[in-house]
């Protein structure tokens, strides 16, 4: 049987971060005078690399003002992970876990979150050991451009015919698109299903059991 790739989002679809992300971008922007962004602001942001979602924020920032932006919500960011770790979504770890020993499947990563915060996360919840190959924002432009898939394509030897691309946001779904990969977008995260559905998402689950199913469904595997 020839491989089948999953690949996944983070941020929004297997970990809860969205309020991590809003307090590390309203610390760093109270550092630099300027006022927080909302919480709806900030989840329209999430899955994009963190210079692209400064930009977004804050257009009237002068670029000084971005970089130190940028350097602020890291370190914010990284305090606040570790002193207390953003949680995953209700049954996505046993979800990945199952996949992962499902005969054809192999698991992938294709995230907006730099490598030092994706290998944190993943040691945090013992899951590192269960994907072929883990993208990140450090090595790639910002989705939805499809370098990110195209590596993980490649790394986990799989054409893009024989992979989906689960994802939250309208970012990871013109990902995928733009990678030739099937995209499926999720109702629990930080864009609408509406928005999913105007970016080309193949189908929307409600829950990871429904995930699982449609990605059998759609490979047809017992």
């Amino acid at each position: 049987m020839r491989p089948r790739l999953a690949v996944f989002d983070v941020d929004g679809t297997l970990s809860d971060s969205q309020h991590h992300i809003h307090a590390a971008m309203g610390q760093s922007f109270a550092d630099q005078g300027l006022r927080a962004p909302d919480l709806g602001a900030v989840r329209q942001i999430v899955g994009l690399s963190l210079p692209l979602a400064v930009a977004q924020l804050a257009p009237e920032a002068s670029a000084t003002q971005r970089d130190a932006l940028v350097q602020g919500y890291k370190q914010s960011y990284f305090i606040a992970r570790s002193q207390d770790p953003a949680p995953l979504f209700p049954g996505a770890a046993e979800a990945l876990r199952r996949l992962a020993k499902r005969e054809g499947v192999v698991l992938g990563i294709a995230t907006g979150k730099s490598r030092r915060g994706i290998d944190a996360l993943l040691a945090q919840f013992g899951l590192s050991d269960l994907f072929v190959t883990v993208q990140a924002a450090d090595d790639h432009p910002s989705k939805p451009h499809p370098a990110m898939l195209q590596a993980a394509l490649a790394e986990a030897g799989v054409e893009a015919g024989d992979a989906v691309m689960i994802g939250d946001t309208s970012f990871d779904i013109e990902m995928a698109r733009a990678a030739g990969v099937t995209g499926i977008g999720v109702r629990w995260g930080y864009h609408s299903p509406e928005v999913l559905a105007e970016a080309g998402a193949a189908q929307l689950v409600d829950d990871f059991p429904a995930l699982e199913a449609a990605l059998g469904a759609h490979w047809r595997l017992a």
